[in-house]
């Protein structure tokens, strides 16, 4: 019988350029997932932080460059579901690299990431779907590259990824959705409304793993995991910490009440110095 090495079939799903063929793949790695084999001394090495495959477009600009629209139109609310997908798009390559790069974890680790990949397929196919409701494509409108560009600023370290990827990036997403959803109620837009609550319910899990993992690499570097986070927040992700904050999501996601707190003594940091 013919196995398959999880880190190999990862890396392979990582590299796929085609939306719909890595929706498929990620979803049979998650269906096949107990028949994995999860060897690292059998995979083929990591080769570096690889760009991970994607369609051509869209095409990515600097943050700054990219067009507010109101949500008040169909393009405003175009714009809005194109720059999600976009996210969650990338949530998928960052599931599958925290997978194939990272290879001397628990088997709960990656069947955790590999959960997280599937859901992030999904979250991307449902918001497709409802871009194509409103006359737009993916890849039809720019969108920038800042999560990957976190990826490759963390591949060094699992602790590091965990921090500032699921704990900032992802944890932004449970502050800003909120809004997000009660703006798109005002227009009238019930069908992308049902899709954010979806998505905003299943990253609060997403947020959780993160957390987890976060502890657990804290565990084995023997160090502290609230004033370990501080410190990596106040090094490298400050202007992303920044209100106003979804608590009740966030303790759901395994944020602890002292540390929310920090959090948001971090953040008044930010207007001080005007971040």
């Amino acid at each position: 019988m013919v196995t398959t090495n999880l880190f190999d079939a990862a890396g392979a799903a990582l590299l796929i350029k085609d939306p719909s063929a890595k929706i498929a793949e990620v979803t049979r790695l998650a269906e096949t997932f107990d028949e994995l084999v999860i060897d690292a001394g059998a995979a083929q090495p990591v080769t570096g932080t690889p760009i991970p495959g994607r369609p051509e477009l869209p095409q990515l600009v600097a943050p700054r460059n990219l067009v507010q629209r109101g949500l008040g139109t169909p393009a405003g609310r175009a714009a809005l579901v194109h720059a999600v997908a976009h996210i969650e798009f990338n949530a998928i390559n960052l599931a599958l690299d925290a997978i194939y790069r990272f290879r001397d974890l628990p088997v709960a680790y990656y069947a955790d990431w590999i959960s997280v990949a599937s859901d992030e397929a999904r979250h991307f196919g449902l918001l497709q779907a409802r871009l194509l409701d409103l006359g737009v494509a993916y890849g039809d409108l720019p969108a920038h590259n800042g999560l990957w560009e976190a990826a490759c600023a963390t591949a060094d370290s699992c602790l590091r990824r965990m921090a500032l990827v699921p704990r900032v990036l992802e944890a932004r997403g449970l502050d800003v959705t909120p809004g997000m959803i009660e703006r798109l109620q005002r227009a009238g837009d019930e069908r992308t409304v049902a899709i954010l609550e979806t998505i905003l319910e299943e990253e609060v899990g997403h947020v959780a793993i993160g957390t987890r993992w976060f502890r657990h690499c804290c565990g084995i570097a023997g160090v502290e995991p609230d004033q370990t986070f501080l410190a990596l927040v106040e090094a490298h992700a400050l202007p992303s910490v920044r209100p106003p904050f979804n608590e009740q999501a966030r303790f759901r996601a395994g944020f602890g009440i002292a540390e929310q707190a920090a959090i948001a003594a971090l953040a008044g940091s930010n207007r001080q110095f005007g971040v």
